[in-house]
């Protein structure tokens, strides 16, 4: 004896209003996957214009002669390392190696060259223009461009800055001067 499975004519209607569900859910999940990539953006979008706001105060920060100002950019413990030196943790630390520069240059400009952010990664680019006239300062002139790189904290202030720029041109145009031949 054979036993002939049929279908109910309720079972085609009910599998085509699945798939039909199944192509609408699939379109909404699609469309909430826009919405929320355009929100993404524009968030993104917003953090990097407080970013950007951000570094122009940070760069009125250095040109102050206001050490404190520039530290108060910083976390609590953040820290500041400068080429391959010794890491200033601390606002306090932060505060004497920022016044370290302001006493060598009391003309200290610094001039925000572009700030760069990729995959989380944050650069601050920056050229330091000053008279080396402080306590047994040269009195010449140096120009030098150099960047930080910037881990912002939770608090949203700068948990960690590593400064680069080419020291060995840094001391040569202390001898020098900007111009100057060696």
């Amino acid at each position: 004896m054979f036993f002939v499975l049929t279908q109910s004519p309720n079972y085609a209607l009910k599998r085509t209003a699945a798939m039909v569900y199944g192509i609408h859910l699939r379109l909404a999940m699609v469309l909430l996957l826009i919405m929320l990539s355009a929100c993404a953006s524009e968030t993104k979008r917003m953090n990097s214009e407080k970013l950007n706001e951000f570094a122009i105060r940070y760069t009125a920060a250095w040109c102050s002669q206001n050490a404190a100002s520039v530290a108060s950019f910083f976390a609590e413990g953040g820290s500041l390392k400068i080429n391959e030196g010794t890491p200033s943790v601390g606002r306090t630390a932060i505060t004497a190696a920022a016044q370290g520069f302001m006493t060598a240059f009391p003309d200290l400009i610094i001039k925000m060259d572009g700030l760069g952010v990729d995959a989380g990664r944050i650069t601050y680019h920056w050229t330091l223009i000053g008279t080396n006239t402080g306590p047994e300062g040269t009195g010449k002139a140096v120009r030098i461009s150099g960047y930080e790189e910037w881990r912002i904290g939770a608090d949203g202030l700068i948990a960690e800055s590593r400064g680069h720029f080419d020291e060995a041109e840094y001391r040569r145009q202390l001898k020098t001067g900007v111009g100057g031949v060696r």
